[in-house]
């Protein structure tokens, strides 16, 4: 088996169908409040901008509704896109945070631009891939090191992971810093030598490697619940294919009717889920960690079905205390 690992949650403020926004925030929270009880490590929430399935555009706001009803568990960002903010405007916006939940606060962040071209202009975004130097720039804020500082200014570090696939591992360790990869690139037979090339960057950074792999798991009772609890995140995919718009969740319907370019998304989201019974998910995510040598496994799981989401993290915790 593989060596016990760290469990987290990564929640994307997923929105249903029926439902306002705001509900899917509130349960955000909620779901929070939920991990901290089942002694999840971190919880961390997503940035989107105008998608509609996704209510979440600024998680520092979320990460602080988090934060103000738990009292333990870690929060944080996975991600902050850097191309879409100042870096000195996100160092001040974290700061904030670890200075009123000191000793409890992450900051994860990606390089992804934003969802669509309208998006991207909205943003301000020109394409431009600065990541390497913005993330320099957002540290040395961090670190009171910059030219001018950051307020309020910090006597201890805000860890800071990077959100990584293809180059950004490269980058992340470089930067002697944790990654977090996951989607494809965790069935790519480069990944491992790619995280042994990661973990050779950070120590001659002088930091501590620190990977962490992020994937959908979704456990129940049975294989045929699992699938079905996997199928609204995936069918979701198959439409944001079809009309370039990612919706909000509806409920699982094994019977719908698809063309066979939605029903061949459909299976492989579903196929880079990791889901089924309790023993079943077991194997799979032993499978993951020990080709990884992941030190977390941070689950990404969604579902339109809330009770079913609860229960399968409860799962989750349950099983992940026995890897």
């Amino acid at each position: 088996m593989a060596p016990r690992v760290r469990l987290s949650l990564l929640d994307r403020s997923r929105t249903r169908t029926g439902e306002p926004d705001d509900a899917a925030l509130r349960n955000s929270v909620a779901r929070a409040i939920r991990a901290e009880d089942l002694g999840y490590h971190r919880f961390w929430v997503a940035e989107h901008h105008a998608v509609p399935g996704i209510a979440s555009g600024s998680p520092p706001v979320l990460i602080a509704a988090a934060a103000a009803g738990t009292t333990r568990i870690r929060l944080g960002s996975g991600g902050v896109m850097l191309p879409n903010h100042q870096p000195l405007v996100v160092a001040e916006q974290f700061a904030m945070l670890e200075s009123l939940f000191p000793g409890r606060i992450d900051l994860g962040v990606g390089r992804s631009p934003g969802f669509t071209p309208p998006v991207r202009r909205a943003l301000r975004s020109d394409g431009a891939d600065t990541f390497t130097d913005d993330l320099a720039e957002l540290r040395a804020y961090l670190a009171g090191t910059a030219a001018i500082t950051a307020r309020p200014r910090l006597d201890r570090e805000i860890p800071v992971f990077v959100l990584a696939t293809g180059k950004g591992v490269a980058v992340a360790g470089d930067a002697g810093l944790p990654v977090v990869v996951g989607g494809p690139i965790l069935d790519d037979a480069a990944l491992p030598p790619m995280l042994d090339d990661y973990r050779d960057r950070v120590r001659d950074a002088g930091g501590t490697p620190h990977v962490i792999v992020s994937t959908d798991v979704l456990v129940a009772d049975t294989a045929e619940e699992a699938y079905a609890l996997a199928l609204p995140e995936a069918w979701a995919m198959a439409v944001s294919r079809t009309i370039g718009e990612f919706p909000a969740l509806e409920p699982a319907d094994p019977g719908r009717e698809m063309s066979d370019r939605q029903r061949a998304t459909v299976e492989r989201s579903v196929a880079r889920t990791v889901h089924g019974t309790a023993d079943s998910v077991a194997e799979q995510l032993d499978d993951v960690l020990t080709r990884t040598g992941a030190d977390e496994l941070l689950a990404s799981s969604s579902t339109f079905d809330r009770a079913a989401l609860a229960d399968s993290d409860a799962r989750l915790a349950e099983l992940v205390a026995r890897l």
